[in-house]
This record gives C-alpha cells, structure tokens and sequence, in this order.
C-alpha cells in the first residue's frame, strides 16, 4: 500500500517551488551578475548530480568529468554558430550532445574497467586533459574547433516566438535573458534530480551500490559488473553533455580555458562536500561551492590590509585562504560531506569506537 503524503509537505513543496520561481526578480534588484551567478550554480548542480552517478553511486573515481562538459558544450557551438554554418535548434543538438557524451563517457570506462582508487583517478584526470589539449589544437589541417580562440557568435536558445538573448516584458515587468535561463535551467534540473533519485532506488542503482562496497561480491551475484560500470560513465557522461550545450548558448563563446582541470576539481569538491551518494547532499555541495565565494568576493574584496600605506594582502588571496579555511573545516568535523547517504553513516557508524 502506497503511503500517503501528509498536507504539510505539499505545502513546504509549493512554498519552495513558488520561492524558486520568483528568486530571480529577488535576485535582479541586486543586479542581473547575480541572476548569472545561480545560472552558473544550476550547471554547476547538473554536473555535480551527473558526477555523482560515477563516484557516489559506482564509487569509481573520475578526476576528467569536466572533459564530457567541454565535448556537449561544443557540439552544441559547432551545430548553432556560423563556425560550419549550422544553425540547428537547441532541441536537436542537446540530445546529438548528450549522446556524444555518452560514446565518449563509453570510451573513457572501456579500458579502465579493470582500474580502481587512484589508478582510476589518474588515468581519468588523463583523458580531461587529452580532451582539453584536442580542443587546443584541432585547428589545422581542418579548422574543426578554432584552437585558444573559440568559437563566438552562439546561438541562444530560441523557443517559437521567444528568444532567451533578449529581454521582453512578461505582464509589465521586464524578464531578462538570464532570467529566462533560469527558468528553463530550474526545470531541466528538476528533471534530472527526478532521474537521479529514480536510478538511485532502481535495480541498477542497487547494481552500482553492490559494485561500490564489493566489486567481486558483486560479480559473484551475478551482477554484470562491465555492462554496469560503463553505464554509470556514459549515464553520467550524458548529464555533463547537456550541461556543456546550455553553457554553451547561455555563454554566446566558449574556448579551451573554461574545461581546465581546476573546474573537475571543484566539481568533485562539490560531490564529496555535500556527501556521495545522496542527491540532495550533492546540490547542498553544488550550491555552497557555487554561492559562497560570489559572497565572500563581495565581502571581503573591499577590505584592505595595509602597513603603512602598503598593501600586504590582496583580497583576493584573503577570499582564497577563507574558502580553503572553510573547507578544511567542514571536511574534519563532516568527513562524510554535510548530508551523506545512509550507507555511508552506517559505515562511519560501525568504524567508530
């Protein structure tokens, strides 16, 4: 019998929806850089749940995540740009995106099956550069990716009459392009958290657990533990993929320099911060990581520490060093992240004197 939800979580559910949708006119009137800023943290949100696929839910440690984002946010530059003169619509090309991803999450997870821990880490930290250097350089004989310079002139998301680049009036009030992002980027993410917490309680998801705490205990029941790791990369592979095409569009230009390894770094950051495994831990994670230094740079960078009329600090390192402080801290007295999954309180429960 299907248990029944009690009126007072309907009622926080629609506050937050309603909370949700109308943030951006909140947001707007300290200046539209913020309404960018929670755009940026949604991409950061759909990366971190498609990375959490591959390490909190299989446990294989992928240090190259950001190389999937680079691959879905050129496919969709190459397909709607003057670049090769395609302009095909975004519905097309974020799924041509995704898919792209995925082969290459598959051809990423093919030879490292066999590959755990740090092993695993290194070679996939590896492939995020390989991509990054390919991105670098594939310019000649065949201008395929305009090298350092990019590729500009992007086209945004167009759907009928509407045209997310420009700024129209919705019942008097003017909604701006990164509002109109925000919204459609709110309800991609709701679609994936749905798929997330789905494939979290689905057999599969079992299968990755099992494959998590023991891969040979897993084998031995019978688990198709080859079929099911390479699912779990191109799964994931795929969320990142969606990720890059509406970074992308909302960016108008993208190069090589935004898929650096620092960007993997501070999506595994995300996931371990606000506990593998558990979706709602991982946006935790995702939106702190995103949020808190916008916050401490408009804090802290005004300060001025001097001697004698002589900068000793500058506020960019100060807002550094806080950060790191920060996470240091959060990592000694939470090492499981802020919300980690069950099994894993479980586990640091049993290994606790």
């Amino acid at each position: 019998m299907r248990r029944r939800i009690p009126a007072r979580a309907w009622a926080g559910a629609a506050l937050v929806a309603v909370t949700l949708v109308l943030l951006p006119f909140a947001l707007s009137q300290l200046g539209t850089a913020w309404v960018r800023i929670a755009n940026l943290a949604m991409l950061y949100v759909l990366l971190a749940l498609g990375l959490n696929i591959v390490v909190g839910f299989a446990g294989l440690l992928d240090l190259g995540y950001i190389a999937f984002y680079a691959v879905g946010a050129y496919a969709y530059a190459l397909l709607a740009s003057p670049h090769f003169g395609l302009h095909l619509p975004f519905w097309i090309i974020l799924p041509i995106g995704a898919g792209i991803a995925a082969a290459f999450g598959i051809l990423l997870g093919a030879p490292t099956l066999k590959l755990r821990g740090d092993y695993l880490a290194i070679v996939t930290l590896g492939f995020g550069e390989i991509i990054r250097i390919f991105l670098n350089n594939l310019s000649r004989p065949v201008n395929l990716t305009n090298g350092p310079q990019g590729i500009a002139r992007i086209d945004p998301f167009r759907v009928g009459g509407i045209d997310f680049a420009t700024t129209d009036t919705l019942l008097g009030v003017a909604v701006s392009g990164p509002m109109k992002y925000y919204w459609l980027l709110l309800l991609v993410l709701l679609a994936i958290i749905v798929v997330n917490l789905r494939l979290r309680d689905s057999r599969i998801g079992r299968a990755w657990e099992a494959i998590r705490e023991d891969e040979v205990a897993a084998r031995a029941m019978g688990i198709n533990t080859t079929a099911v790791k390479l699912l779990a990369f191109a799964m994931g592979a795929s969320f990142g993929g969606v990720a890059g095409g509406m970074f992308a569009a909302i960016q108008g230009f993208i190069s090589p320099e935004s898929f650096v390894l620092v960007e993997s770094i501070m999506v595994v950051a995300m996931v371990v911060l606000g506990g593998m495994g558990n979706v709602w831990g991982v946006i935790l994670g995702a939106l702190l990581l995103s949020f808190v230094p916008e916050v401490l740079r408009w804090t802290v960078e005004p300060l001025q520490v001097s001697l004698f009329g002589r900068q000793l600090v500058e506020p960019e390192v100060i807002r550094m060093l806080i950060f790191g402080l920060a996470l240091v801290l959060v990592m000694l007295f939470r090492p499981a992240g802020l919300l980690p999954s069950a099994v894993r309180q479980r586990e640091l429960a049993e290994r606790a004197p």
